[in-house]
């Protein structure tokens, strides 16, 4: 089926105008005023704006702790993505202490099975050794262009060493490497002492997580990129102090990339202490409202590059079974608002306009991760394409996010737009809120990295 979409605003990194545009084959093949296409379904956008497919950086569907497994899997948590415009997930394929790349990558794959929007994988390393450095080359021929090290986390934690060199082998794929930076021997010592206290709710978990945790290994991966002159990207960078260590490695002149969360943008510690604060446990933590100011006018600027949701869904009998905050499951159900919040609290607050939130939502994801084609509307591109009707408004709840958790971080929120019709590699998934083709989503093979700035 050929589409033709007419009367509609386009907003992507590079500009917002009015345009009509035809889809073909999967792919966008005309823009321009007054299109008319023979044979084609019309699309009547007036009044919308159309925007590239949304590509959220950060997601865990299907994800075994060792203590729980996620709620959401991949067809649930894709579910939930496409009906909030998102048209495509970089998860993460976690490789085992004992396994290899190559394994993570076909165990996820299998979970991948049926998603209803696209995907392609970030690449978890767990332990980093020769053979591991070797399996990179294949990685890079399987489209798999980005990993995640992690300096937390005793299953998965790796030392400064093996970061340093794996920063540099990543470079020589022109891959880029993204770290959760805090700093977790440490953080274990203060978890200690705010037990010892008595203090074992969920308000003790950003007590045992304060900024410095996170700005001093945001800091330290910042000299290790720079010593290995590789370029760094934060995952879900939460303070306004981590914040200003990032910058100041932008102004000796790195290559730094920055990813945040809704979360932290709009919630704040206060969370913690409500009758349901186990549902706000996350690492990182929530943080203050000056933090949340100084993360909001980052992303207004353009100093944080993209914005992830960090999809980590346990269900409320999960939370609430742990014995103190340390054992709590961390993460949250974000997938699915992500686009809602962003447009209501960053354009509608008049905080950024269509062409940064396109940038954030979509355009910097694909140039920075290697999607070829995606993340603009533009000749040639594959037509991954949201139609956003500012004029839909909703009040979101814990349990009508479309994904398979019984809770969500974001309930309560007053929410503006909404996607009302979402095109997958050419095809109408979601028509009038309501998703009309199911599975239809395919792995990404990506390329290499691409500077952004």
């Amino acid at each position: 089926m050929d589409y033709l979409i007419k009367n509609g605003r386009i907003a992507d990194k590079n500009g917002c105008y009015e345009a009509d545009l035809i889809i073909k084959n999967g792919k966008i093949t005309y823009v321009g005023d007054g299109l008319d296409a023979t044979g084609a379904e019309v699309i009547d956008a007036s009044g919308c704006y159309v925007l590239p497919g949304f590509i959220d950086t950060h997601t865990h569907f299907d994800l075994d702790t060792g203590s729980a497994v996620t709620a959401d899997d991949f067809i649930t948590g894709s579910r939930a993505a496409i009906m909030g415009g998102t048209t495509t997930v970089l998860d993460f394929a976690t490789q085992d202490r004992d396994g290899s790349l190559m394994e993570a990558l076909e165990l996820w794959h299998d979970k991948a099975k049926g998603s209803n929007c696209n995907y392609g994988f970030h690449m978890a390393i767990a332990r980093w050794d020769k053979g591991v450095e070797a399996e990179m080359e294949d990685m890079t021929r399987e489209g798999v262009t980005s990993y995640k090290m992690y300096m937390v986390y005793d299953a998965l934690r790796v030392d400064d060493g093996s970061l340093y060199c794996a920063l540099k082998a990543a470079k020589k794929q022109n891959a880029i490497i993204g770290v959760h930076c805090e700093n977790w021997d440490t953080l274990l010592k203060i978890a200690q002492e705010v037990k010892a206290k008595g203090i074992l709710g969920p308000e003790g978990h950003p007590l045992s997580r304060p900024n410095d945790i996170e700005a001093e290994a945001v800091a330290r991966y910042m000299r290790i990129a720079r010593l290995a002159d590789a370029p760094a990207y934060v995952v879900h960078l939460s303070t306004r102090e981590g914040l200003e260590e990032a910058m100041r490695a932008r102004k000796r002149g790195q290559e730094v990339y920055l990813e945040t969360c809704p979360q932290y943008l709009l919630l704040d510690d206060e969370r913690y202490k409500e009758p349901d604060g186990a549902k706000y446990v996350m690492s990182p933590p929530l943080r203050t409202p000056e933090d949340n100011k100084a993360l909001l006018a980052a992303c207004a600027s353009g100093d944080i590059d993209t914005i992830g949701t960090d999809h980590c869904s346990f269900t409320m009998a999960q939370k609430l079974a742990a014995k103190d905050f340390s054992q709590i499951p961390n993460g949250g159900a974000g997938v699915r608002w992500r686009g809602e919040l962003m447009y209501t609290y960053g354009v509608l607050a008049g905080r950024m306009n269509m062409q940064r939130f396109s940038a954030l939502m979509s355009g910097n994801a694909a140039a920075v991760f290697g999607l070829e084609g995606r993340g603009r509307i533009a000749k040639d591109f594959a037509a991954d394409i949201v139609i956003w009707d500012g004029s839909i408004t909703r009040t979101i709840s814990d349990t009508d996010g479309e994904h398979n958790c019984d809770n969500s971080p974001f309930a309560g929120f007053e929410v503006k737009g909404g996607a009302r019709e979402v095109f997958l590699n050419g095809e109408l998934v979601v028509s009038n809120g309501k998703l009309i083709g199911e599975h239809r989503g395919k792995y990404i093979r990506r390329k290499g990295h691409n500077k952004i700035r």
